[in-house]
C-alpha cells in the first residue's frame, strides 16, 4: 500500500494530510491543521504525529503564475517544446524577466473553437521561492512540489462529477480553475482571498488561530433566509466585501465561457463559512453551486464530512504525490543520488568482494587452469565482443546511408521553404485586402449596434421605472438610480429591515425587472440599511 504525506502552507498555517492507495482504494489516515511560529517546528511535529519519517511528502508551490499560448496540434514533441520555450522567453523578454530563474511545466489540451490548435497552461515558478519550499522539508523525503489549482482537480468524483464545472477555491489567495470536458482548461488567480478577511479578524480577536476558528462559526444570510442575529452573523463586515468581487468573478468566467458549465464547487478555508454555498447559489442561477467534497470519501452520518473539507487543499497534494492528476506538473527535481537509491534499492558494501571469493564464485589465483564455470564465463564474453564488432559495423554502414538521406532532405526542405515564402507573400497581399474590408464592415456595423442600443435604452428607462412603482415595498426608500454603462443600471435603496430589501430584490429577479442581479451586503446605519442592487436591462 502506497501513502503520502501533503501540505499545504500558507503563512503560519499548515493543513496536513496522510493518504495512502492500494490500487483503486483510497483512504485519508491522518489529516489535520496547525498552526506555528516556526513552520520547521510545525512540520517536524506533523511528521512525527503522522509517522510520516519514511513516506513520500508533498508540497504546495507558493508564488507560481500562469501564460497561455496556441499552438499548432500537428507539431511533433520536440518542435512543441521548442515552440513553449520561444513564447516563454519572448513573455520574459517583454516583461523584463530573466528566464532562468523560472522552474516551468505545462500541460496541453485542445481548444474549444479550433481542434486544430492546442492551448498550452504554462506553470512556472520562482527558483528561490521553489528552493525555500525544498529546504523546508530537506530532512525529509519530499518527492512533489504541485500547483494546487491543478491538483485541487484529484478530489472530483470523475463518475458523479459533472464534465463542465469551475472549482473556486478561496485559500491566502483565489483561484479559480475551469474543467471542460473532464480536462483543466484554465486557471484564474485572483488577488482576493481568506487571507484578507483572516488578517482583519486577527487584528479584533489578536490571534490568528482564533480568527480562523471565528470564520468557521460565521454564518453567511441570504434574501431566502431569515434575519440572523449579531452572534450568527460574526464577521460577516469583514468577510464580505471580499466574497462580493470573487462571486462577480466567478460570474465573469461563466460568461466567456462558449460551453455550458453545470457545477461550481466551492473550497478552501472560506468553504467552511455556513451557507457560503447558498451565497454563491443567489448570485448565479444557472448553475449548482456547492462545496467540494473529496470524491473517495462516502458522505454518511458517521463521518464529519466538513473535517476533510478543510484540509481538502493537503489531500489533493497528497493525491499528486500518489500518481493522480496531471504527473508533469510536479516542480520537485529528485537529485540524481536519490533516484538511483529508489531504482537499484542497493546498499554497496565492502565485504561483497570478499564474500564473492568465499563462496568460489571467482578464482583468486591466476595459476590455478579454468573451472568449467569460468570457461562458460569467457565463451559468454567472447560471444558478447563479436556481436559488439558486428554491430558497430552496421551501425557505421547505416549512419553513412542515413548522412546521404539527409543531405537529399536538406536540399528539399530548402527548396520547400522557397516556394511557401512566395505562397506567404501572396498569402499576406490577400489577407491585407481582406482585413482593410473587414475592418471597414466592422466600422459600419459598430455604428449601427450603438445607435440600436441607444434607442433601446433610452425607451427602457421609462418601462424601468414604472416596473419599480409597481412592485417596490412601503418600507423601502429608493435613494438613486443611475444608468453606469449601456443596459447597466445601479440602485442605491435603504429601509430600517433587511427583510423589506430582500423582498424587492427577489421581485426584481421573478418580475424580470432586471437581469443579472447582484446586491451588495448592506451597511446599517441608525437602524437603516443601505444597499446597492446591481443589473442588466432585459
Amino acid at each position: 500500500m502506497a501513502s503520502c504525506l501533503g501540505l499545504y502552507i500558507e503563512g503560519n498555517l499548515i493543513k496536513y494530510a496522510k493518504v495512502s492507495k492500494e490500487k483503486d482504494t483510497k483512504k485519508v489516515e491522518a489529516f489535520g491543521i496547525k498552526f506555528c511560529e516556526r513552520l520547521e517546528e510545525g512540520v517536524k511535529q506533523i511528521i512525527d504525529e503522522t509517522y510520516s519519517y519514511k513516506i513520500p511528502v508533498c508540497i504546495n508551490l507558493s508564488e507560481e503564475n500562469y501564460q497561455y499560448f496556441s499552438m499548432f496540434a500537428l507539431l511533433s514533441q520536440k518542435d512543441l517544446d521548442k515552440a513553449i520555450k520561444t513564447e516563454f522567453d519572448t513573455f520574459c523578454a517583454d516583461k523584463g524577466y530573466n528566464p532562468n530563474v523560472f522552474e516551468t511545466r505545462y500541460a496541453v489540451v485542445n481548444e474549444r473553437e479550433n481542434e486544430e490548435r492546442l492551448k498550452v497552461i504554462f506553470v512556472a515558478e520562482n527558483k528561490i521561492e521553489l528552493n525555500k519550499q525544498v529546504q523546508l522539508l530537506q530532512n525529509y523525503r519530499l518527492s512533489g512540489a504541485y500547483p494546487l489549482p491543478i491538483a485541487i482537480t484529484t478530489l472530483l468524483n470523475k463518475d458523479k462529477s459533472k464534465k463542465n464545472c469551475l472549482i473556486v477555491n478561496i485559500e491566502e489567495k483565489t483561484t479559480i480553475t475551469t474543467i471542460l470536458n473532464n480536462k483543466i482548461y484554465d486557471v484564474k488567480v485572483l488577488e482576493h482571498g481568506s487571507r484578507d478577511f483572516l488578517d482583519k479578524i486577527n487584528l479584533k480577536e489578536n490571534s490568528y488561530q482564533k480568527a480562523y476558528e471565528m470564520c468557521k462559526e460565521t454564518t453567511i444570510y441570504t434574501s431566502d433566509g431569515k434575519e440572523l442575529t449579531e452572534e450568527q452573523t460574526g464577521y460577516l463586515e469583514e468577510i464580505m466585501p471580499v466574497l462580493y468581487p470573487i462571486v462577480g468573478q466567478v460570474q465573469k468566467v461563466l460568461n466567456e465561457n462558449i460551453e455550458k458549465i453545470e457545477n461550481v464547487y466551492i473550497t478552501g478555508t472560506a468553504s467552511l463559512i455556513n451557507n457560503v454555498d447558498l451565497y454563491f447559489q443567489e448570485y448565479l442561477n444557472n448553475v449548482r453551486c456547492e462545496v467540494l467534497k473529496p470524491g473517495f470519501i462516502p458522505v454518511t452520518p458517521d463521518i464529519n464530512i466538513k473535517d476533510y473539507i478543510e484540509v481538502n487543499s493537503a489531500i489533493a497534494i497528497a493525491l499528486m504525490g500518489l500518481g493522480e492528476g496531471i504527473a508533469d506538473m510536479n516542480f520537485r527535481k529528485v537529485p540524481r543520488n536519490e533516484r538511483l537509491k529508489a531504482i537499484l534499492n542497493l546498499e554497496i558494501n565492502g565485504d561483497v568482494k570478499s564474500k564473492m571469493l568465499e563462496s568460489g564464485l571467482l578464482t583468486n589465483d591466476l595459476k590455478q587452469p579454468l573451472d568449467r564455470i569460468e570457461k562458460k564465463l569467457l565463451n559468454v564474453v567472447a560471444g558478447l565482443l563479436i556481436l559488439f564488432i558486428v554491430y558497430s559495423g552496421f551501425s557505421l554502414m547505416l549512419k553513412s546511408q542515413f548522412e546521404k538521406k539527409n543531405i537529399e532532405a536538406e536540399d528539399s526542405i530548402l527548396n520547400t521553404r522557397q516556394q511557401i515564402l512566395l505562397a506567404q507573400k501572396d498569402d499576406n497581399t490577400i489577407k491585407q485586402i481582406k482585413s482593410d474590408y473587414t475592418t471597414k464592415v466592422s466600422n459600419i456595423e459598430a455604428l449601427n449596434k450603438r445607435l440600436e442600443e441607444k434607442n433601446k435604452v433610452k425607451g427602457s428607462i421609462p418601462t424601468l421605472l414604472n416596473q419599480l412603482m409597481n412592485i417596490i415595498p412601503t418600507n423601502v426608500q429608493i435613494k438613486s438610480i443611475q444608468n453606469t454603462g449601456d443596459r447597466h443600471i445601479e440602485i442605491l435603496v435603504e429601509s430600517p429591515k433587511y427583510e423589506q430589501i430582500a423582498f424587492f430584490i427577489g421581485s426584481i429577479k421573478t418580475e424580470v425587472v432586471l437581469t443579472n442581479v447582484i446586491s451588495t451586503s448592506g451597511q446599517k446605519s441608525n437602524d437603516v440599511i443601505t444597499v446597492k442592487i446591481e443589473g442588466d436591462l432585459p
